[in-house]
């Protein structure tokens, strides 16, 4: 756990946060997923306060730990939401794999340095136990089992349809809501940094190679700029003052205090 905090809070807190986006973005292409996620109408009515709960109620479990008491209240909170719902197993064993993967395959492209074997064992063991307290049953022994599932998930599940569309464009709208630069710039700028499974799950249309390329290129000068920058002294986790939904977050709110009414 303690490795785990370190990563995502001092090492690499920009593409952890990166990563995670495009991950929840990624389970979008499941038509289980977004079809559940169309019926409760968050995304379509509140799709910023949905992103941000998502992400705080996981910093929480790694800042203060999952057995800790502000953890074990947001855990409580995240099984409270999940109750409300018929999830299917395979499901919530999917999206707990992106968080996981997603982040490792990220930084092995544009981290400022290469995780190391302990800190990606370390992702794997922390939400494996974060699952497990969630109910979640079958999740898979080993880091290889785990991956192997995600990946064959993905290439069984992800087909296109209405509800991905729908999901996918409430989510590439509120992406383009953090951003000054025009709408239109920013989502081909988004979209340019999904592969292909995910575009043609969404109905979206692929963008230029060069504009690929260029994202990447981007992705990779800043890793070099980072390198070069002295060691992170605060931890990047639930302390961002400039949260756009719980401001000045963590002061004044419990994870009690998250998620749709």
């Amino acid at each position: 756990m303690e490795i785990l905090r370190i990563s995502s809070g001092y090492e690499f807190p920009w593409d952890y946060v990166r990563a995670l986006e495009f991950a929840l973005f990624r389970t979008y292409c499941v038509p289980s997923i977004s079809a559940l996620l169309a019926k409760t109408g968050e995304f379509e009515r509140r799709p910023q306060k949905r992103y941000d709960d998502t992400a705080l109620l996981m910093a929480e479990l790694v800042e203060h730990g999952y057995d800790s008491p502000r953890g074990r209240e947001a855990l409580r909170v995240v099984n409270r939401l999940h109750g409300r719902y018929d999830i299917s197993n395979d499901d919530m064993r999917y999206v707990l794999s992106t968080f996981i993967f997603d982040p490792i395959e990220w930084i092995s492209r544009y981290g400022w340095r290469p995780l190391t074997d302990h800190e990606r064992l370390a992702a794997f063991h922390f939400y494996s136990a974060v699952g497990a307290r969630m109910g979640i049953k079958d999740i898979p022994a080993t880091y290889s089992g785990y991956r192997a599932f995600k990946r064959q998930y993905e290439a069984e599940h992800f087909t296109y349809s209405d509800t991905n569309r729908a999901i996918g464009t409430y989510t590439l709208d509120l992406f383009c809501s953090w951003y000054p630069a025009p709408r239109a710039l920013t989502a081909r700028a988004v979209l340019s940094m999904l592969d292909a499974p995910m575009l043609a799950a969404f109905g979206f249309p692929p963008q230029p190679l060069w504009l690929t390329r260029t994202a990447h290129t981007a992705l990779r000068l800043r890793a070099n700029v980072v390198r070069l920058l002295p060691p992170r002294r605060e931890p990047r986790l639930t302390n961002d003052p400039k949260n756009r939904t719980y401001p000045g977050y963590p002061s004044g709110y419990r994870p009690a205090d998250l998620g749709a009414p």
